[in-house]
């Protein structure tokens, strides 16, 4: 066999991909950075306008893109997601799990349906979808690439003030359903892997970031840093490439050193 070059490793031309919570932030990040290496994207939120203003982010910068607006906290649009997805492009060569939700309240006084909704979309929307799209285009086809975005909060606890029982522990299990699902399916060549971002600035992390301090949480990490624009994108495609081929069931923190260190 005749070893390829490290850019045919990397390219992701001829491939298509899914992301989900893709209109803005992480997803948007790591939706370019599959793109900017070759493959078709169509990206997936709740809200059309958002996605239109992506979508077009991306065909400015030579991405061929598309998008389909869906819930993925509900079970109905998740299945409609996947059909649509696999009708318009053929197939799906990678899955970009994303979307998610975090509530804050003290543990005692949590509410029950807020656990829910973070739960329905953090784990169950991933597993369904993760489900529907192997078993129509990943499965028979003996290919795939499951990526799967958890968070450093599903390692551990959270710095004092972050009260956050349901996002961290949707996000542990994250982690352990990429490792369960990577032993199951590997034995059809899908590989499925997680990355746990740390503290990136965003929609979702803004209300932390203002009370937690910023410059606080920069100062914890050993790379005295928060997460930027690009941090994820060289992980993310090597998930997705033949580059990462023989990588499968693991998650990596992509935080400047913050779960290296205690005393947060």
């Amino acid at each position: 066999m005749t070893s390829r070059t490290i850019q045919k490793l990397f390219d992701l031309h001829g491939k298509t991909a899914l992301v989900t919570g893709g209109s803005r932030g992480l997803g948007l990040q790591m939706a370019h950075a599959l793109g900017e290496a070759g493959a078709k994207v169509v990206l997936s939120s709740r809200k059309a306008n958002d996605l239109t203003e992506a979508a077009a982010e991306l065909k400015a910068a030579g991405i061929d893109a598309d998008w389909i607006a869906a819930d993925c906290a509900k079970e109905a649009d998740i299945r409609r997601l996947a059909d649509e997805t696999i009708q318009r492009m053929g197939h799906v060569d990678i899955l970009v799990n994303n979307a998610g939700a975090a509530w804050g309240a003290p543990a005692e006084d949590y509410p029950v349906d807020a656990w829910d909704k973070v739960m329905n979309l953090n784990i169950r929307g991933y597993f369904i979808l993760s489900q529907h799209i192997a078993k129509h285009s990943m499965i028979a086809r003996k290919q795939g690439r499951i990526i799967n975005i958890a968070s450093i909060a599903g390692l551990g606890g959270n710095p004092s003030g972050m009260q956050t029982i349901a996002y961290n522990t949707s996000k542990g299990a994250a982690i352990n359903f990429t490792r369960a699902l990577a032993a199951e399916w590997g034995a059809y060549g899908i590989t499925v892997n997680a990355i746990c971002p740390g503290f990136f600035p965003s929609k979702m992390t803004m209300g932390t970031l203002k009370a937690l301090g910023e410059e606080k949480l920069a100062a914890h990490a050993p790379l005295k840093r928060l997460g930027d624009d690009e941090d994820l994108k060289g992980l993310c495609v090597l998930y997705a490439s033949d580059a990462g081929k023989h990588i499968t069931g693991q998650y990596l923190a992509v935080d400047g050193g913050v779960s290296i260190v205690t005393g947060g």
